[in-house]
């Protein structure tokens, strides 16, 4: 397996929890109103697996190797692309959690803005996807030999194994802060 296998892989659960945000924002123009309940778990999916998760092994790994390549220059664009793509979405989610918590505090002209924020980033990871499926990740795999694939895939394994301590490290500073 190539190390796009799980790249891609997880761009198609992506994909299913952004056609759930979409029903989201839908709900809440019908509505009137938003169970923040669901926002916190679109914020979480982004932030830990869109985000650290997907985003991370991207960044942190197959990008700090191909940084380390020759890349032609349509290559070496579509990275710095993707990388302030990457920067955008998570400023968004920023946006997103500040809307939320506006809205909890009686601010219901907050629900527009989450929609927008919401319609926003429906609108940007099938795109952004689609570029690196497409565009980017097949292309890429070029630069690397069979070993150094491989090689890359067992890091990405790695990566993942230390997610879920991360995760739960950053809970415990979160409630330790809280109580």
């Amino acid at each position: 397996m190539m190390p796009i296998g799980p790249l891609m892989k997880e761009h198609r659960l992506i994909e299913k929890v952004i056609a759930v945000m979409r029903e989201e924002a839908e709900k809440i123009q019908v509505y009137n109103k938003v169970d923040p309940i669901v926002i916190e778990t679109i914020v979480d999916f982004i932030r830990m697996y869109a985000d650290r998760t997907h985003h991370g092994k991207e960044e942190d790994i197959l990008f700090r190797d191909l940084n380390n390549k020759e890349l032609s220059s349509e290559h070496k664009n579509t990275m710095e692309e993707l990388v302030q793509e990457h920067v955008w979405a998570r400023e968004t989610t920023g946006s997103l959690v500040e809307a939320k918590e506006d809205y909890e505090s009686g601010n219901k002209g907050a629900l527009d803005k989450m929609v927008a924020l919401l319609n926003k980033l429906t609108e940007f990871y099938p795109k952004h996807i689609k570029k690196e499926d497409k565009d980017f990740f097949i292309p890429v795999m070029d630069y690397f030999s069979e070993e150094a694939q491989d090689k890359m895939l067992d890091e990405f394994w790695d990566f993942d194994k230390q997610l879920i301590h991360e995760k739960y490290e950053k809970v415990y500073e979160n409630l330790k802060r809280k109580v």
